[in-house]
C-alpha cells in the first residue's frame, strides 16, 4: 500500500463534502492507501474546528494516520531554503507553510495530494511528488 501526503486544502473539502479531484480521490481510496500527514497539517486542521466534540473527534482521527516527524528545526531551514529557491525563481508562496508541507512530502519521499495551486508551482521547482 502507497504511503500518501494529504494536504489541508484536500482535508477541508473533504470534511465539507465539496467535489474536487482530490476529495474525490481521497473518498475512493481511503481503504487503498497509508494516510500520512505532519504537524502542519494537523495544526492546520484543528485550529478550524469550532466545538470541543468535534475536536476531539478530529484529533483521534489524526491520531490513527501515519505520522511524519523529524527534527521540526531541519524542516524549518529546509522549507525556508525551498521558498526562497522558488523567489529566486520569481515565484512567491502564499503560504508559507505550503512550503514547510511540502518539505515533509520531500523528505519522506511521498506524493502529496492536494487543491491548492501552489504546490504545483513547488513541484515544478523541486523535488516533490505530486499525487
Amino acid at each position: 500500500m502507497d504511503i500518501v501526503l494529504i494536504d489541508t486544502s484536500v482535508w477541508i473539502n473533504y470534511f465539507k463534502a465539496i467535489e474536487t479531484r482530490a476529495s474525490l480521490y481521497l473518498r475512493n481510496n481511503l481503504s487503498n492507501m497509508i494516510i500520512a500527514t505532519c504537524p502542519v497539517i494537523l495544526q492546520e486542521i484543528l485550529q478550524g474546528v469550532v466545538s470541543d466534540k468535534e475536536f476531539n473527534k478530529v484529533s483521534s482521527y489524526f491520531n490513527t494516520l501515519f505520522p511524519l516527524t523529524g527534527n521540526s528545526y531541519d524542516f524549518a531551514y529546509e522549507a525556508a531554503q525551498l521558498y526562497r529557491e522558488l523567489r529566486k525563481n520569481g515565484i512567491t508562496i502564499k503560504k508559507p507553510n505550503d512550503c514547510l508541507i511540502a518539505t515533509y512530502a520531500i523528505y519522506f519521499n511521498v506524493p502529496l495530494l492536494q487543491d491548492d495551486k501552489d504546490f504545483q508551482l513547488i513541484a515544478s521547482y523541486s523535488k516533490l511528488k505530486l499525487a
